[in-house]
């Protein structure tokens, strides 16, 4: 095996400390070799064996580091992506990649012109239920599909003073978690026909939306993802129906709840913990069938997937997981979703040449 891939974090705050570094510290095939950091402190102290830079100027300076990755707010990704570009270096750039899908393209046609690796940091395809969701889906248990809903909810009724909370820096739900929501059905289905949105501000002095509610129009099925600042009492995260039955799951993947309280990728149970999904479905011979309930284990979540096979691609020349495509897909959904809104009707979904 190739020795580890070395890359340079940009950002400590929430992102970069709880998502990016443990997971590139732990994940086997990365070395988190430097990290920049207005907390030179905080960093220092949970990764002693981190050169700690002051900026990206510093990160690219340093010869040793094959790839940059950008945990900074949302409204800067576009120009910090283009100058790790352009220095000559890999980028991983947590979602959304940037404010805009024409900014997405960009950066996708500088990164194969320079023959490098833009690789958008979407995580939640190794969410243990999501794989669990192919993996049904893929069973073909539930017969034809007619029906997929993806919920993402919270209960945040207060707004805090941050830049998660600002319109115009790229905050609110539709850039959180509306690319966590699309990447995921993008993933299962391809992009869809249509697409409709209600995207509101629904809480006491909210600036940006804290409610979305996208239905993507495909031929023979519809999905629904949903997500909401306001929901005390949680829909099932999945629900599927089919022409033999469903599939429900409650619960958020834990990954993210062990990785906030300083849990790391190898640590006995890390991952693990997902509830178990619910099926109802008609089994037996044609004629005798039968309705059938039962558990659906939950597969451990896995987010050293994604700099595994970062390594991967780099190293061995493996096929990245997430296109660049994908990237520039997802924000032209979202920017179709505000339209959508807007103009108070569903709007054709046409890719980005």
């Amino acid at each position: 095996m190739s020795s580890p891939l070395k890359a340079g974090l940009l950002g400590y705050g929430f992102a970069g400390a709880t998502f990016h570094a443990p997971v590139l510290a732990h994940s086997g095939r990365t070395t988190l070799t430097a990290i920049a950091t207005g907390q030179p402190e905080r960093a220092r102290a949970a990764y002693p064996q981190a050169a700690i830079v002051p900026d990206l100027e510093a990160l690219l300076a340093r010869d040793e580091i094959d790839c940059v990755v950008l945990a900074t707010p949302n409204d800067t990704h576009f120009a910090l992506a283009r100058q790790v570009l352009e220095a000559g270096k890999h980028v991983v750039v947590d979602k959304p990649v940037t404010l805009s899908a024409a900014e997405a393209l960009a950066l996708a046609t500088l990164a194969q012109q320079r023959g490098l690796l833009f690789a958008p940091f979407h995580n939640r395809r190794w969410d243990g239920d999501f794989l669990t969701v192919q993996d049904v889906l893929a069973s073909g248990v539930l017969g034809r599909l007619t029906h997929f809903e993806s919920h993402f909810d919270r209960f945040r009724p207060l707004i805090r003073p941050r830049w998660r909370e600002e319109a115009s820096r790229g905050g609110g739900l539709l850039f959180d978690l509306g690319p966590h929501l699309l990447d995921q059905a993008l993933a299962l289905f391809g992009p869809p026909a249509t697409l409709s949105a209600s995207v509101k501000a629904w809480r006491d002095h909210a600036q940006a939306p804290d409610y979305l509610h996208l239905q993507l129009g495909y031929p023979d099925f519809e999905v629904l993802l949903h997500a909401s600042a306001l929901t005390a009492l949680l829909a099932p995260r999945f629900t599927l129906h089919g022409t033999r039955g469903s599939y429900l799951k409650y619960g958020l993947d834990t990954q993210e709840d062990q990785l906030k309280v300083g849990l790391h990728p190898g640590l006995p149970g890390f991952g693990e913990g997902n509830l178990a999904g619910r099926l109802r479905v008609l089994e037996g011979k044609p004629g005798a069938e039968t309705e059938v309930e039962r558990e659906w284990p939950t597969h451990p979540g896995a987010y050293v997937t994604f700099y595994r096979a970062l390594a991967a691609t780099l190293q061995d020349g493996a096929p990245f997981p997430i296109s660049a495509r994908d990237a520039v897909d997802v924000m032209s959904l979202i920017e179709l979703a505000q339209r959508s809104e807007n103009e108070g009707r569903r709007l054709p979904f046409e890719r980005l040449v």
